[in-house]
């Protein structure tokens, strides 16, 4: 009944748009006030625990980074790099949105801010080429979710942070699904092209003339920050903390010696991310004190019961695991849903033989793969308004990928040295 009384006012109360973290307090004081389990004056201490972990202050700087590299033009580096391999194919501009999209997400943390981020780029490019609304739209939405699998990458600090799995493991084992995703979205293409729905040439405009050895060193720096953090965590030089605080100031500095950031514009950056970033620290907070309800009522050992009167085995628990994961990621963004739901089926997983790295990349690459899922991923929704395209025109182009990508996630659920060989080689 209470466990009712919680998720029934918690996703009542968001679909009717309430904000999230709004949405998880309301919920959890109605049920402290309706079952009596305690005095309301517990949430805003657990409110308080929810916020006071130190690798908390790693995400707005991770999101400070990201708004500085944005604004300071250094995904376009990128670009022009990628342009030198892929310019001259048949349907190299897609293969370079793929790339780009990676890069971009993976230092904004956020698929839906990337994806905005380099569509504005990219969008009119190939539409110059020749490339159809719908299927620009289409390319740059799919590899949006390429970004937060590789690292570094917010939702894995997310998933360490509530579960205490190695950050150094997750940033390593996301790296063999992002590489099969990067695959089946490249194969998808490859295809396309062959069948002649891709343009043949590029828009002069889009040839890079410049030799390797000068895109490279323009490229460098930029590719420098998401190196620079991957090597830290992993070597034990910096905490995550510390290294975000480091990347952000690298992102401010090379801004300003590229002249690309007006010092005058700097506490506007500064302000923009503070205010996206109290959103996230809102959030923890409130699920700090959900998660005390969800404590007391013992949701984690009433789920595991139930998974257990199934009978389903480890194989069977990811694959319900994957399908519930896509299907909340259609509704819920990531960390919200991480939040919420890796805290209860962690434990479960760690009991079924299950290993919590691979569990913890799985949930990540589902989550991602929810955003592209109709009817409702944020993602085609993002994409049909910057594209300009009808929402059943976006789909139609989205599936093949889409399609690709399951096909990506199926192997990494049933495979799991995919993600856990690289991890256990290097831990």
């Amino acid at each position: 009944m209470e466990l009712l009384l919680l998720f029934g006012i918690l996703f009542g109360l968001m679909l009717l748009g309430t904000p999230i973290f709004i949405a998880m307090l309301a919920s959890a004081l109605v049920t402290l006030g309706v079952t009596g389990m305690g005095s309301a004056t517990v949430l805003p201490n657990e409110m308080a625990a929810g916020v006071g972990a130190d690798q908390v202050l790693a995400i707005p700087f991770f999101i400070l980074m990201g708004e500085l590299m944005s604004r300071a033009g250094l995904t376009q580096r990128i670009v022009d790099l990628m342009m030198y391999f892929f310019g001259r194919l048949r349907g190299g501009l897609a293969y370079v949105g793929v790339g780009v999209n990676a890069f971009a997400a993976s230092i904004s943390g956020s698929a839906p801010a990337s994806a905005s981020m380099v569509s504005a780029a990219m969008l009119p490019s190939m539409k110059r080429a020749g490339y159809s609304p719908e299927f620009s739209s289409a390319i740059n939405a799919s590899a949006a979710v390429l970004g937060p699998v590789i690292p570094p990458s917010i939702p894995m600090i997310f998933v360490s942070l509530v579960t205490s799995v190695s950050l150094g493991g997750l940033f390593i084992g996301g790296i063999g699904p992002g590489i099969l995703m990067i695959v089946a979205l490249g194969t998808v293409i490859a295809i396309q092209a062959r069948q002649g729905r891709i343009p043949g040439k590029l828009d002069p405009l889009d040839r890079v003339e410049a030799s390797f050895i000068q895109l490279l060193g323009r490229a460098l720096p930029a590719i420098g920050a998401p190196v620079f953090i991957v090597v830290g965590v992993l070597g034990g030089f910096v905490t995550i903390t510390e290294v975000a605080i480091i990347a952000a100031f690298y992102a401010l500095v090379l801004g300003l010696i590229y002249r690309s950031l007006d010092i005058r514009t700097v506490p506007r950056i500064f302000a923009d991310g503070s205010v996206f970033s109290s959103t996230i620290m809102m959030l923890f907070a409130a699920v700090g004190g959900f998660t005390h309800i969800v404590t007391v009522q013992r949701v984690g050992d009433q789920v595991a019961e139930f998974v257990d009167t199934l009978n389903i085995g480890a194989t069977g628990f990811l694959l319900l695991a994957m399908l519930f994961f896509i299907l909340v990621g259609t509704v819920l963004d990531a960390i919200p849903a991480i939040l919420i739901f890796l805290p209860i089926l962690m434990p479960i997983a760690i009991d079924l033989g299950i290993d919590p790295i691979h569990f913890g990349v799985i949930v990540v690459v589902n989550l991602m793969i929810g955003l592209l899922t109709p009817p409702v991923g944020a993602l085609l929704f993002i994409l049909m308004r910057l594209g300009k395209v009808s929402f059943p025109a976006l789909v139609k182009e989205v599936l093949p990928f889409l399609i690709g990508l399951l096909g990506a996630l199926l192997i990494t659920v049933l495979a799991e040295p995919v993600v856990t060989f690289l991890p256990s080689q290097l831990f």
